[in-house]
């Protein structure tokens, strides 16, 4: 409660000093010579407004190599992390938060994608029940980022599963690996497919090989 009183107290005061502020540069503007308000307006004001730029600029790229600072953190703790994990299912579980901290990108992540593959391969490759088909379907669109282009006909073969995420996931991996010896499977999988996620999956893929 005193906490709360003290901020209450601390506002006002604050207020009340940036208004006084406010109003002693302007008494002091209103006194300034004619030639001196025109200087400040000729070059002051644009080096205020350069220097604010400059100082913004700086800010941005300070942010941005902070965020990629704690991101390598992340993924490094991550990487012990998962090396250290015996546990098949939370070594899949951190397999999954790797790919999202690196943001799809294999960055990093050399020295562990051979074991990544092999997860993802037995993961996709098992038969799983109903639930466990959205652990198939990541494992299936993961595999595509690790650009390894001898997985393409597990995942063309995942085109067929009985659920549809498996099948847009696949999909999504063969895009992502360009796997462009696919485009007939995956023209007829977005012509024929009846589930309209996994035919618009289909489509995204041939986009990217595309381009």
């Amino acid at each position: 409660m005193a906490g709360r009183h003290e901020q209450g107290q601390a506002n006002p005061a604050a207020i009340a000093i940036l208004v006084s502020l406010i109003v002693a540069a302007v008494w002091i503007w209103k006194r300034l010579p004619t030639e001196t308000q025109e200087y400040v307006i000729d070059q002051a004001v644009p080096l205020a407004a350069g220097g604010l730029a400059i100082g913004l600029i700086m800010l941005t790229v300070i942010r941005k190599i902070s965020r990629r600072v704690r991101q390598r953190r992340e993924r490094d703790r991550l990487i012990a992390a998962f090396q250290r994990e015996t546990a098949q299912d939370k070594k899949l579980e951190l397999s999954f938060a790797l790919i999202e901290c690196t943001a799809y990108r294999t960055e990093g992540l050399e020295g562990i994608a051979p074991a990544l593959k092999d997860l993802w391969v037995t993961t996709l490759r098992r038969a799983l029940d109903d639930k466990q088909h959205r652990v198939r379907g990541m494992a299936a669109s993961h595999l595509g980022v690790l650009q390894d282009k001898s997985v393409v006909p597990l995942l063309v073969k995942a085109l067929e599963d009985d659920h549809a995420y498996v099948r847009s996931c696949a999909a999504l991996g063969l895009g992502r690996l360009r796997a462009v010896e696919t485009r007939e499977r995956l023209t007829a999988v977005m012509e024929e497919d009846g589930d309209q996620t996994v035919r618009s999956r289909a489509k995204e893929a041939l986009e990217r090989m595309r381009g």
